[in-house]
């Protein structure tokens, strides 16, 4: 009897097997397979999991496997090549669309499906343009995924090139921008009135928001109109930080309720989706510190190559 425990099974019932190039080998009488007295060799997934999820470093994962820190970033190189566009063929659903940036001059493009979170597209950027966007949708169906609409967080001119969509605006990125201009604590009537009705928007209904918008524009007309004179005689409004909130609910009105629409039932109306899957990247990307921009990279496109395939929407 030895206290040696098979690698596979676990059981302890094992015998010797002999000795290959002066290492000894066990035979376990549990499960039949034959070890060496060495722990088994990790494979490469084991490793990069490691080095994604449990937040080892390089040195760490060579340690605790026996091997070498060359041969931990030989399998990571291999696992983080270039991303691979993926065949979307007979996939369809509600697309979230987004950029981050690392700094001020590079980030990526994700677009990712509703359902199953399956990242549809990547790609790195230097700057957020209307023509990454573009490039994304068109390389999302040139894949074969057939889009029913897109989610997205407000950057004006994609409502103009995405227009052969459904859009989504993103209902908690315009309480964001209500919050921005009129604070967490607005102190006028007519500021404190909007935030409220802003802050209910998830629960509303199209024609109810509508109706109670209106309503608060023809009771607040007066104050919404009011201006002042500078020094050199020109006027301008007195509210403009109100007016302006007002002048965005006015820009992204007739997307805010695409998802009650009856062709679009399933349809988010948040981005909230793609902004966790956001967080999370970063979170675990910063677990390695000092990687260069190269290898940072690199880390993004195995983070998302490595994400489960998922289930085929029916089209």
């Amino acid at each position: 009897m030895y206290l040696k425990k098979c690698p596979y099974c676990k059981s302890s019932d094992v015998k010797k097997s002999g000795l290959r190039n002066h290492i000894q080998h066990y035979k376990c009488k549990s499960c039949g397979k034959q070890f060496q007295n060495k722990s088994p060799k990790p494979s490469k997934e084991s490793i990069w999991s490691e080095y994604l999820n449990a937040k080892q470093t390089i040195s760490e994962i060579a340690k605790k496997h026996h091997i070498s820190e060359s041969t931990v970033k030989r399998i990571l190189r291999k696992k983080a090549d270039t991303w691979q566009q993926p065949d979307l063929t007979g996939m369809s659903g509600y697309v979230h669309m987004d950029a981050t940036y690392w700094g001020h001059n590079w980030g990526i493009m994700l677009c990712i499906d509703d359902a199953i979170g399956k990242v549809l597209y990547l790609a790195f950027i230097k700057h957020e343009k209307t023509q990454s966007y573009v490039d994304a949708v068109e390389g999302v169906m040139a894949a074969g995924y057939r889009i029913k609409g897109i989610v997205i967080d407000g950057k004006k001119d994609l409502f103009l090139v995405l227009k052969d969509y459904p859009i989504q605006m993103c209902q908690f990125h315009l309480t964001q921008i209500v919050t921005r201009y009129l604070t967490h604590n607005p102190k006028m009537k007519a500021s404190k009135d909007l935030a409220l009705l802003i802050h209910g928007l998830k629960h509303q209904k199209k024609e109810d928001f509508e109706q109670d918008y209106a309503d608060w524009k023809e009771r607040y007309k007066e104050f919404l109109n009011k201006r002042t004179t500078h020094k050199d005689g020109k006027t301008c409004y007195l509210h403009r930080r109100v007016r302006t909130v007002m002048n965005s609910i006015d820009y992204y009105l007739p997307y805010l309720f695409t998802y009650q629409r009856a062709d679009c039932v399933g349809m988010p109306n948040t981005n909230n989706k793609i902004e966790g899957t956001f967080t999370d990247l970063k979170k675990n990307l910063n677990n390695h510190s000092g990687l260069t921009i190269e290898h940072r990279k690199q880390f993004i496109t195995a983070y998302f190559q490595s994400k489960p395939e998922g289930h085929l929407n029916s089209l």
